[in-house]
């Protein structure tokens, strides 16, 4: 076996110019030096498995993560070890902007499945963002995204009925994935149940009778994890708040 044509494959993989999530992560524009820079300061490609925490509640910060690929969530926990979960992450979307703010994770984040992670070490990536203005700019967007679809979540809890947080957790999914040029209507729930549940503000058993419900409407055909969007329009007419508001995440 040629070792030197492995070496250069798995750099391939690891190299932002070649990411399938370069549009989404980078700002536009940016030149082969300026991507030589972002990858020796990029550390090795991580593996987590199903189940594996990225970073604790509590944990100090040091990095801030891209999904590559896979899922996952974060969520806290009280002292009696009750979780909420706070939100899913699909692949070229931020993780660890939480703790910003005191050099903490306010929150924890886990695997949903095998999943691979961008690692960007905070100090390192300040340094970098200094000499890169256009990649700070993308960052500030970023992290505004976040905050702007936190308020939205918080609303969306606040008024709107259980079906309609349902139906607009189910498109704002299927936005996620047209984002990453996949079937926006064919879903991969990685997440339980009971984590659609806490997300949403309800009981499991009103989850399991929405999709049972939205099923027996003609809106969705339900098959364990997989979940298939066959009107859209109507899934559509069962969200009050503007489409816009459904479109989560980013990353750098």
């Amino acid at each position: 076996m040629d070792t030197s044509s492995v070496l250069d494959l798995n750099q391939l993989r690891r190299s932002c110019a070649s990411c399938a999530l370069h549009e989404l992560c980078l700002p536009a524009g940016i030149d082969g030096e300026d991507l030589k820079r972002l990858d020796a300061t990029i550390r090795d490609k991580r593996t987590l498995d199903r189940g594996e925490a990225l970073f604790r509640q509590g944990g100090q910060f040091h990095a801030l993560y891209v999904v590559r690929s896979g899922s996952l969530r974060t969520f806290v926990e009280d002292a009696s070890g009750n979780s909420q979960v706070l939100g899913f992450h699909l692949p070229g979307e931020l993780v660890g902007v939480d703790a910003l703010a005191n050099d903490h994770h306010a929150s924890q984040a886990e695997a949903l499945e095998r999943s691979s992670i961008c690692e960007l070490p905070y100090e390192h990536l300040n340094h970098l963002l200094a000499q890169m203005p256009s990649l700070q700019r993308q960052l500030m967007r970023v992290v505004s995204r976040e905050v702007a679809a936190e308020h939205q979540h918080m609303v969306v809890m606040g008024r709107q009925p259980a079906q309609e947080r349902m139906a607009i957790f189910l498109r704002s999914l299927s936005d996620r994935y047209a984002r990453l040029h996949r079937d926006g209507s064919s879903l991969n729930l990685s997440m339980s149940r009971y984590d659609i549940a806490s997300y949403l503000g309800l009981a499991v058993e009103t989850v399991s009778r929405l999709f049972t419900r939205m099923e027996e409407a003609g809106i969705l055909e339900v098959s364990r994890k997989a979940v298939t969007i066959l009107r859209p329009d109507l899934l559509e007419e069962m969200c009050s708040s503007p489409r816009t508001s459904s479109k989560k995440g980013g990353a750098l």
